[in-house]
């Protein structure tokens, strides 16, 4: 060992280092240390006084600046800080997702659209559309901002009733293409982002299919899968049931030597779903189409499925009529044949097996139920379950069919509050103004309103449902006695709902673009085709096309429309206005609508929360659309609509609760432009 001293009072030491020790901070043992240089500090000197780090220092160096205060202070402080922030953030993000309210699904973000398969698009020249003819028209839902496709019944079918006599719950009608033909359609919409909903039938089924076919014959496993009673073959009326369709719900047949329920066609014979087998045999129908991909089901005349097992007969509507000229459904009350116990435990097994199948991420399966409840509203409501147990998304609410009957602001509000003040908290609503049953609201209510019926649409809470052509303003057409097809209009020519169904008008062309093949078409098209078609009011910016397209995004991309607050604000002989808002968002829209049938000026000055100026976003006429109006003075002409955006501070909803209905309650916060639970 040699040493020496250096001026700044540090000795330099070399050393041989055994290579079997190790060191213990920095310091070797004396009697172990061998040709190696370290540092030692003489202990003269206070502190080692190199003025910083260098590269390439020994371990021993470098341990003993870690050590001094002024390096070892700022790294725990570091480290803390690391900590602190960690956690702050893991808080803040349990925070969020705790506070966040649910994000909508797309059976919410969307209007429901229905196709009328038969009337869509022909894609083989034989004049009835089919599934290839939709996905040649799948673009069409992409220009509208449309997720969500309803498609009526396409299973294969005697078509006595047009696809809803299914004989095969499990095939494609011929007519309509094939499984592949399917699948390919399916594949296509979900690569589009779009979402597939299909009808589906569990009331009854066609008297060609297998089941019916073996239960007459009274096979063991089967006798019992439809509704049998004694009767008599010359009088076949075992009770005063009444079919929709009118005359008995019961007929004769002949093999079995009994009557069998039918609250449809005689074609169309009731399921027993008092039998098990039955109740098993839908449920796995449901299993296979969700296997194949659909997104949900439309479930087809549900109050009808049970009936009471006595087979009384219902009371009558008139007591004094005669017994035998009973043959109308609004002849009865029917106590006995809809609605009945039990129906809703079915409901809420179909919903268990759709919910097995929404668990796959992204994939929520929807379903709505279709029951024409009339001024029972309160049946209707209960298809949406309770607070603990879930039926159906939302049932169809057809009330707005009622719109043509009273062109006036007061009863627009009414029938919109039928349905708010009844439907339960927290749940989502859903408007019709149409379907393949009903006339279209173009013909019924008249072409003047079918752009502000669009706007009420569009803008209301909850899910709009349009059936096909609505976005265009089709309008019924007229169908002579000879070119009758549907079955119910064969029975009686004023009940045919032929009109509601012809041909979609997809351009000018011959057959307005539904067929390009030939010259054929089920039913006949309407001849304003060639004005009243989707080809040409895509350019044109003031279409009835446009601007259901122009609502559609806005309704999809505005908060307040699609998940704010809905409170009325004024009704009268005329106009019906309302307000969408947000909590926390200064943003709002004022819907100003005129159903009646004659201009109109609105005063909405005793609303404090609305600014004194309202500048027009929209109007369905155009004339108004950037116009400035104070809200004392709130111009509208016949069948318009004004949608207005305002900013304000203050939000009406805390002061007028009673006025004002959400789904789920949330609020915005500007700062870090998320929503949260409030």
């Amino acid at each position: 060992m040699s040493s020496k001293k250096q001026s700044t009072g540090m000795v330099l030491v070399n050393y041989t280092r055994d290579p079997d020790l190790q060191d213990v901070d920095g310091v070797l043992p004396e009697d172990k240390q061998q040709d190696s240089t370290s540092v030692k500090l003489d202990p003269a000197v206070e502190e080692y006084t190199q003025l910083k780090p260098y590269a390439g220092m020994p371990k021993e160096v470098l341990l003993l600046y870690s050590s001094q205060a002024r390096y070892r202070v700022p790294r725990e402080v570091l480290f803390w800080l690391i900590v602190a922030c960690t956690l702050a953030l893991v808080a803040l993000t349990i925070t969020v997702i705790a506070l966040s309210p649910r994000c909508l699904s797309w059976w919410q973000v969307s209007p429901v659209y229905q196709v009328y398969p038969r009337s869509f698009r022909d894609s083989d020249g034989d004049g009835v559309g089919d599934l290839k003819g939709i996905q040649e028209q799948l673009d069409h839902f992409e220009f509208l901002n449309i997720k969500s496709v309803w498609i009526s019944p396409f299973y294969r079918s005697p078509m006595k009733d047009f696809g809803y006599d299914v004989e095969d719950f499990r095939a494609i009608d011929p007519l309509f293409g094939t499984m592949q033909d399917f699948e390919e359609l399916l594949a296509e919409m979900h690569n589009k982002g779009l979402k597939l909903i299909m009808d589906f039938i569990p009331n009854h089924t066609s008297d060609k299919h297998r089941w019916f076919n073996l239960s007459r014959t009274r096979d063991p496993h089967y006798e019992d899968y439809y509704v049998w009673t004694d009767c008599n073959e010359t009088s076949p009326r075992p009770n005063n049931w009444v079919s929709v369709f009118g005359n008995s719900s019961w007929t004769y047949d002949d093999v079995r030597g009994q009557c069998y329920l039918h609250q449809f066609l005689k074609e169309q014979p009731d399921l027993n779903f008092r039998n098990t087998h039955v109740r098993q045999e839908i449920i796995d129908i449901i299993r296979f189409w969700l296997g194949k991909g659909v997104d949900g089901f439309r479930m087809d005349a549900v109050k009808h499925i049970l009936e009471a097992a006595h087979l009384r007969d219902e009371p009558q509507v008139d007591p004094e009529k005669p017994p035998e000229s009973v043959t109308s459904e609004w002849d009865l009350y029917h106590d006995y044949t809809t609605s009945q116990l039990g129906l809703h435990d079915l409901m809420r097994d179909w919903r268990a097996e759709m919910d097995v199948y929404s668990r796959e991420p992204g994939r929520y399966r929807f379903m709505v139920t279709e029951s024409y409840d009339y001024h029972e509203v309160d049946k209707t409501m209960m298809y949406y379950g309770t607070s603990l147990v879930k039926e159906s998304d939302f049932p169809f609410n057809f009330y707005l069919l009622d719109l043509p009957h009273n062109t006036s602001g007061l009863w627009v509000q009414q029938l919109v509050q039928l349905w708010m003040t009844n439907m339960p908290s927290g749940r989502w609503a859903n408007w019709v103004v149409g379907n393949h049953d009903k006339p279209r609201i173009a013909t019924s209510a008249g072409q003047t309103y079918i752009r502000v019926i669009n706007m009420l649409l569009l803008t209301l809470p909850g899910t709009p449902t349009t059936y096909y052509g609505e976005e265009i303003g089709m309008e019924n057409i007229n169908v002579t006695d000879s070119e009758i097809q549907d079955p119910a209009g064969k029975y009686n020519t004023s009940a045919s709902r032929d009109p509601q169904r012809s041909p979609m008008q997809w351009s000018g062309n011959v057959n307005a673009g539904f067929n390009n093949r030939t010259n054929v078409t089920w039913l006949p098209v309407h001849p304003d085709y060639t004005s009243v078609n989707v080809e040409v009011q895509k350019t044109d910016g003031r279409s009835v096309l446009s601007q259901y397209r122009f609502l559609n995004t806005l309704r999809q991309s505005e908060l307040p429309l699609h998940r704010g607050w809905f409170c009325y604000i004024h009704a009268d002989a005329n106009v019906f206005s309302y307000l969408r808002e947000l909590d926390g968002l200064h943003r709002a829209f004022l819907m100003v609508l005129n159903f009646g049938k004659e201009s109109a000026v609105t005063d909405l000055s005793s609303i404090g929360e609305l600014p004194d100026q309202l500048t027009v976003l929209m109007s369905t006429n155009g004339v108004s659309d950037g116009k400035v109006f104070q809200k004392s003075r709130i111009q509208t002409e016949a069948g318009e609509g004004l949608v207005i955006q305002f900013s304000a501070p203050t939000r009406f909803n805390p002061n007028h609760p009673k006025q004002c209905y959400v789904s789920e309650k949330a609020c915005y916060l500007g700062a870090m432009d998320i929503l949260y639970k409030c």
